[in-house]
């Protein structure tokens, strides 16, 4: 019995031929330097940070030249897919923005190069090991659970590297008839790939980020099909990889020690390898020292995390940009009304070492992100997020959104803009006092000042208060009531001569915005007791100034 035959005993349905899978997927028609890219994640109910940030690479590089960016969803362990988790994965990819050209969807799939969802190619991979079963370079391997487990308890005790290689691996000594009465005898098996690899030796590939890199050559059989017929990553992958016409995989350094096992299986194959981009395990600090971002540790792994906290998806691709290129800060600051797409990313300004991912700095570039944004745009993503995560905000927001417009328009536009608002968690802090149902009134008087000197200054502000005032007039009004009432006009007149004033212009107006806001800072006070009115707006000051006289 050759090859051939026990091939044919081994994959008696495979009728297809990588041939005719090769004339079913040719080679797409995309312009000089198009790359193709894809996003491949599998169902497990967890899509996290790092999922994202290939994603980013993966879309601006297909993008970017013009070539094509698609979802492949890579299924093949069924232990770990979870109920549900095919859909968090559009919906999240959906939720920040990355549009598929073409891949898997929820009715199918889109474009000509699927099935797009690995369980169903189950005849593809077949058809490509049984050619390596028929050439000699695959073979079925018959070793049960428990042999597999004492072989690794004997290397140990030997000192010897773990695996099936070499002297260990003797399945592949096998002659094809003694395979084929095994087969016959409804023995279970998986296929393995058979490595003519040297671990003296050293395997050398040009990655995008690391640069020319060398490995030791793969000496593992490893397996290529499970006894259920079903692929492992090693060979999936591969293969889906070249019959999509995939030009470049991005993936996370993790993956460098498999790299040798997948250049030679695309060697063995007959397939052209596609340029690696191997990125920067994401980093965080703990204590003087970083440590790799944990799902156990750190709950911001998970992109649930941003949705749930209303970070703007502007705000997490904009922060996420300045960690994968190193010089898109200098470009943001040279372009700042400019969206990110416009950015020129390129895999030569990324990282080859951990990435640092710091919270504060995120908060910081989505606060600067918001500060951009128009009070349209401001009002439309708060309400959509509160509609999921905190429906009493969201009632208020709904019950008149034209009046959470003005709100957010306070402060909004101009060379400085204001920058309270950094997620939209953050939003009920910050517009609670507009909101009989969220203000909390507090005393209307700062520790730096008697209870009668701030009596005095409800007193004698609220009969001169017109809503029509623009800030200008309303301010010269509180500063000529400061100078009356004996404060200084100026905070650095004070400053100079303390013992000549009561306080400063700022402490009169601290009073007014205790009184209005029922806090010390807030966004302009003006502006506010406009949007409030002028009944709220005086009947707070009463309000006030009856609880200090009371």
């Amino acid at each position: 019995m050759d090859n051939r035959t026990l091939a044919g005993l081994m994959f008696p349905d495979i009728t297809g031929t990588p041939e005719e899978y090769e004339a079913r997927y040719p080679q797409r028609e995309l312009r000089s330097g198009a790359a193709v890219t894809r996003i491949a994640p599998s169902p497990t109910g967890f899509m996290h940070l790092g999922n994202l940030f290939g994603a980013v690479t993966d879309e601006r590089l297909a993008h970017q030249s013009g070539g094509v960016f698609y979802l492949r969803i890579e299924d093949t362990d069924a232990k770990r897919e979870v109920e549900g988790g095919v859909e968090t994965i559009l919906s999240v990819f959906q939720r920040f923005g990355l549009a598929f050209d073409e891949g898997f969807t929820l009715d199918g799939g889109k474009g000509g190069y699927g099935p797009y969802r690995q369980r169903l190619r189950e005849g593809i991979y077949k058809a490509y090991a049984k050619r390596l079963v028929e050439q000699g370079m695959a073979y079925p391997c018959f070793h049960t659970e428990e042999e597999l487990a004492e072989m690794h308890r004997q290397q140990e005790q030997q000192k010897a590297n773990f695996g099936y290689y070499g002297p260990w691996a003797t399945c592949r000594d096998l002659a094809p008839e003694e395979a084929a009465r095994k087969i016959q005898a409804g023995e279970p098996y998986v296929v393995r790939f058979r490595s003519m690899g040297d671990p003296e030796k050293r395997v050398k590939c040009h990655d995008l980020v690391k640069g020319d890199i060398e490995l030791p050559e793969n000496d593992q059989d490893v397996v290529i099909l499970k006894s259920d017929g079903i692929p492992t990553y090693h060979f999936a992958h591969v293969v889906d990889d070249h019959l999509m016409r995939t030009t470049h995989v991005v993936r996370g350094e993790e993956w460098l020690a498999t790299l040798p096992i997948h250049l030679q299986l695309f060697a063995a194959l007959g397939f052209a390898p596609p340029q690696y981009v191997h990125t920067a395990q994401l980093m965080k600090m703990e204590g003087n020292s970083k440590r790799k971002l944990s799902k156990r540790k750190d709950p911001e792994l998970a992109l649930s995390y941003y949705h749930t906290q209303g970070y703007p998806v502007e705000s997490v691709m904009e922060y996420l940009l300045t960690i994968l290129n190193s010089n898109f800060e200098e470009w943001r600051l040279a372009n700042p009304d400019k969206p990110w797409r416009e950015f020129p990313f390129t895999t030569q300004k990324m990282s080859a070492s951990g990435s640092l991912f710091d919270i504060a700095k995120l908060m910081d570039v989505s606060k600067n992100t918001v500060s951009r944004m128009t009070a349209e745009e401001v009002t439309r993503q708060v309400v959509d997020w509160a509609r999921e995560e905190d429906q009493e905000l969201y009632a208020l927001l709904a019950r008149d959104e034209d009046y959470a417009r003005r709100i957010f328009a306070i402060g909004r536009g101009g060379e400085k803009p204001r920058k309270d608002i950094g997620v939209w968690s953050q939003v009920r802090e910050y517009l609670n006092f507009f909101y009989d149902e969220l203000f909390v009134p507090a005393r209307a008087c700062p520790d730096n000042l008697e209870q009668a000197d701030c009596i005095q200054i409800l007193r004698e502000y609220l009969p001169r208060y017109d809503e029509n005032d623009d800030n200008t007039a309303w301010f010269d009004k509180v500063r000529a009531l400061a100078v009356e009432l004996g404060y200084a006009a100026k905070p650095k007149d004070y400053k100079k001569n303390p013992e000549q004033y009561k306080g400063h212009v700022g402490d009169v107006s601290a009073v007014l915005r205790l009184a209005i806001t029922g806090r010390q800072n807030s966004p302009d006070l003006c502006d506010s007791m406009q949007v409030l009115g002028r009944e709220r707006s005086l009947a707070r000051l009463e309000r006030a100034l009856a609880e200090l006289e009371g």
